[in-house]
């Protein structure tokens, strides 16, 4: 997996460790631990899962202490099973313990998201529907947490308001419709940006079809009878992405339509964080 480059995360990281050692420092370590102690951690899963957040855990203790000696087990994208060292550090003892709680909070939610979407990809099998997460992430976690997604065999939807044209329900309401606002677009659209437009029946799928404009139709919250009208109607000549209600159980029968895509929320905001602890020796 390719890394995310460290200037992007280290402010991400710095805010984490200010808001963990604001405003006096790790008092507890510097009372019982004398200074010099020397160390060695094992970063441990204590579940089955998908590794994620290796480069991040990495990063919170080298800002502590760029002394410290990290060394990566298992990298980006890896399964790991109960009781898996994932990640060891080794140096003074004061400076593992500091930085301990932002690597392991990092750390387990990226393994969360890419654990959860490992699941959702996994009930794709023999389709070719891949799955997609959404802007439904945590506030300022957005680069982190859609890595995640790709480490879990994910594909990223766009990142922010400036990626692509989405078209939803509320532009197509305050427009005065899908005609009027899929050739409003066309009137000012980059030719290096595609066009999404999200629609929930199929009048409104006949009239993207007819008007033409758009690259991407979203296909919300149908039921799988209409998702595969709709896969019919479209005819291969728009990228389709099925979007609503796209809970695990479902997703399986959903895939089977013949979507392109498949994007849940889910994946980002609620996603179970894998449980992971650090072992002194």
């Amino acid at each position: 997996m390719t890394d995310i480059p460290e200037f992007l995360l280290e402010p991400l990281v710095r805010a984490a460790l200010n808001e963990d050692l604001t405003p006096w420092g790790d008092v507890t370590t510097r009372a019982v631990i004398p200074a010099g102690t020397q160390a060695r951690a094992y970063l441990r899963s204590r579940g089955a899962g998908v590794v994620s957040g290796m480069q991040v855990a990495e990063l919170a203790f080298r800002l502590i202490d760029a002394r410290l000696t990290v060394t990566t087990h298992l990298a980006e994208g890896s399964a790991c099973a109960k009781g898996d060292t994932l990640m060891e550090v080794s140096g003074d003892a004061q400076s593992i313990l500091m930085a301990e709680r932002v690597a392991l909070n990092f750390a387990g939610r990226m393994c969360g998201i890419a654990t959860l979407t490992a699941a959702f990809v996994a009930e794709t099998k023999g389709t070719k529907a891949r799955i997609a997460c959404t802007r439904k992430t945590t506030p300022g976690l957005r680069l982190v947490e859609k890595a995640a997604v790709r480490h879990g065999g994910g594909a990223n939807h766009r990142y922010g308001l400036g990626d692509a044209i989405l078209i939803k329900d509320n532009h197509i309401a305050a427009a005065g419709g899908v005609a009027p606002v899929l050739a409003a677009v066309q009137a000012t659209r980059s030719h290096m940006m595609r066009v999404e437009i999200e629609v929930d029946r199929l009048d409104q799928l006949e009239q993207v079809l007819a008007q033409g404009g758009a690259d991407v139709v979203l296909l919300d919250n149908m039921d799988t009878q209409t998702l595969i009208r709709a896969v019919q109607m479209v005819a291969g000549r728009l990228v389709t992405e099925a979007s609503g209600n796209m809970a695990l159980p479902r997703i399986a029968e959903v895939a089977t339509t013949g979507v392109d895509y498949i994007s849940a929320g889910a994946l980002t905001h609620s996603a179970p964080v894998l449980d992971l602890g650090l072992d002194f020796d």
